[in-house]
């Protein structure tokens, strides 16, 4: 849906013909994303200054890992991470040889220019006026470009903080794919946008500038999954409820994700997806989590290795069920021919070489 401008605003809810279709025999692809960012205190305010970056080491570790496990992972970066020297020492390597892709991710509070007061409200980059949200985009768009050597393809709003304007300067800053929606979560009390409606299965935003939506992926598992959108959201004040849905097997909601998620609930959700037919899983998580003590998720040693553990666990049930992953390829300036795409109303393998979209072969038609 478009905003009084006519620019497509990813909050909306899609309509049924902007749904991405994918070429016959196509079969499920999943990814793994990275949220590459700043250690900061989750529980308390949000400020400029005061984050760490410890964790930034612990990056290394997890390349290597995903390299084992033949699988390519994306980072998607923010300022504080792609400043610091050893990120492009740690992932520059894997990022030239195709074996990591990145992408950027946006948190506002920590990335210039810093006209704005630091609030929860303005933590949510698609809350800024439109020339600041641009600003701070092509400010870190051209920070990570001078990093790497190339621009990337893909976008996070930190906190899943999209907003009117964002379409508009992710499609003009060149961007081919937005990976912001958290699809089936509610960040409205907070500033941020609804989610609950999203669908799961990727969309074009912008089809005319070949901008399209890859959700993360949420799944509601049980036996009244079919109202879990509604559901959900009514039992969402009292959990000990939801609990109890959930040990019955009857409502749980479940992000594809290690941190919060046991993986007897992870697989189940992929078991879910497949079962619903969701072309592409997009995993997620935070980069401090790959260190003890910096996410709530992540507090001993012990802990890390049930990460670690969580991760084997879904790449070999993955495996097992046939959905391939993906060697994703280099990040390009390259943007698909327009006349080609209109002309055959598809975006081939070879008509974009950003991360993720050319070796997913998405085949998108304009009906």
């Amino acid at each position: 849906m478009a905003d009084q401008r006519g620019d497509p605003d990813i909050r909306e809810v899609p309509a049924p013909g902007d749904r991405l279709h994918f070429a016959a025999g196509f079969a499920p692809r999943f990814v793994v994303t990275v949220d590459t960012e700043e250690e900061f205190d989750w529980t308390k305010p949000l400020a400029r200054t005061g984050h760490g970056l410890a964790h930034v080491p612990a990056l290394g570790r997890f390349q290597e890992f995903c390299e084992n496990q033949r699988v390519v992972p994306v980072y998607l970066i923010d300022y504080p991470v792609a400043c610091d020297p050893r990120t492009v020492d740690l992932l520059g390597p894997a990022i030239a040889a195709g074996r990591a892709d990145f992408g950027m991710q946006l948190h506002p509070w920590v990335s210039p220019p810093f006209d704005e007061h630091v609030n929860n409200h303005n933590s949510y980059a698609g809350n800024l006026p439109a020339a600041l949200e641009a600003a701070k985009f092509d400010g870190l768009l051209r920070t990570i470009e001078a990093v790497f050597g190339r621009r990337p393809c893909i976008y996070r709003a930190g906190r899943y903080g999209v907003g009117a304007n964002t379409a508009r300067i992710l499609a003009e800053g060149g961007m081919a794919i937005d990976s912001s929606v958290r699809a089936g979560f509610n960040y409205a009390s907070q500033g941020g946008a609804d989610f609950r409606n999203h669908p799961v299965h990727p969309w074009w935003i912008d089809r005319a500038r070949g901008l399209f939506e890859l959700p993360l992926t949420t799944l509601y598992c049980g036996r009244l999954r079919r109202h879990g959108a509604w559901l959900h959201a009514v039992l969402w004040r009292t959990p000990r409820l939801r609990g109890v849905l959930a040990r019955l097997g009857l409502l749980e909601r479940v992000p594809l994700t290690p941190e919060g998620v046991d993986i007897r609930a992870a697989l189940r959700a992929i078991d879910m997806a497949l079962a619903d037919a969701v072309p592409v899983l997009v995993f997620s998580f935070h980069s401090p989590s790959l260190m003890p003590g910096h996410t709530p998720y992540v507090r001993d040693a012990a802990a890390l290795d049930r990460l670690y553990d969580w991760w084997r666990a879904v790449f070999a049930h993955l495996h097992a069920r046939g959905v391939r992953r993906p060697a994703l390829p280099k990040s390009s300036r390259r943007r698909a021919d327009p006349p080609l795409a209109k002309r055959q109303h598809r975006l081939y393998s070879t008509a974009r070489r950003g991360p993720v979209a050319q070796r997913l072969e998405l085949a998108a038609h304009n009906g």
